[in-house]
């Protein structure tokens, strides 16, 4: 059986188990998910940076989901395809990945059932060096240690959106409380990514977060799949651009008209609150619900 161990524990979050809980536990309990959630949820997106930075909103949505759904057979995380630039959707098909928490195993009956539509391929060595998925594991281990996953790298073409609505399709015959999650960031502003539209300093990181971040969102919460693909694209918004618009596809299939957003922050904004300092960079970070 082939495992995928982390590449990311010690770095994006604690590598030892006893200190992967507590970070786990303190991101959880930094937000409370809103009182205004829908009565059932079936995607989220989230982000992928280092816990320290997005770990919070990360939680916000698998404690929403917690919230909703005491129990979840399986999540189908779509991460975004940093360094995979195939077309097609690549799947982990089979056999379990490990964290510091231990091992989670791969729907495989899901996993088939998706590749049998050739939506997606079976590629697990693609999955090797991404971070996107691995962070948000040690969530669905820690708040549902039942529940299998099905890792989908995502790249940002028109096949997200058929991705999300296959997996949709296949989720609505299954007979199982299967939820979908897209990993991405938002815009990335600054000179260490390259990107300055707007020049450097407090009114361009606020551009960043404020319009830039904000049309993507409003994209999202309108379940525009395709326009999500368009925007990031021309206005370099989102890095997981697909793997947002198939959750988004995949809600859309489910039958929801709309999501909710249940927080933005940016990584300078927590510097300064966290830290007491501030950047000329910053990476925006959402936690939307379906």
């Amino acid at each position: 059986m082939q495992t995928r161990k982390p590449i990311v524990a010690g770095q994006f979050y604690p590598g030892g188990h006893n200190s992967c809980v507590a970070e786990l536990t303190d991101c959880i309990e930094k937000r409370t998910p809103s009182k205004s959630l829908p009565e059932t949820i079936v995607a989220g997106i989230v982000p992928h940076a280092g816990w320290a930075f997005s770990g919070s909103l990360a939680a916000l949505v698998f404690s929403a989901v917690k919230q909703r759904h005491e129990k979840i057979d399986a999540f189908v995380i779509f991460g975004a395809a940093h360094a995979y630039f195939g077309r097609t959707p690549a799947v982990f098909d089979a056999g379990s990945w490990t964290t510091p928490l231990g091992e989670v195993l791969i729907d495989e009956e899901l996993a088939q059932a998706l590749v049998d539509t050739k939506a997606a391929v079976s590629d697990p060595q693609s999955h090797r060096l991404e971070h996107s998925i691995e962070v948000q594991v040690p969530f669905i281990q820690h708040l549902f240690p039942d529940a299998k996953i099905l890792p989908i790298l995502v790249p940002p073409t028109n096949a997200a959106v058929t991705l999300g609505t296959t997996i949709g399709h296949i989720i609505s015959q299954s007979g199982k409380r299967i939820v979908c999650i897209g990993s991405t960031d938002l815009t990335h502003y600054g000179p260490r990514y390259g990107f300055t539209p707007m020049g450097a300093g407090i009114e361009a990181l606020k551009w960043a977060s404020d319009v830039n971040d904000r049309k993507f969102i409003d994209l999202a919460l309108e379940m525009a799949a395709d326009g999500m693909l368009v925007e990031a694209a021309e206005n370099a918004n989102a890095c997981g651009a697909g793997a947002a618009a198939a959750a988004v596809a995949a809600a859309k299939k489910l039958g929801k008209t709309q999501g909710l957003l249940l927080a933005y922050t940016n990584s300078n904004e927590v510097m300064q609150r966290e830290m007491g300092a501030s950047s000329t960079d910053s990476v925006g970070y959402a936690a939307i619900v379906f």
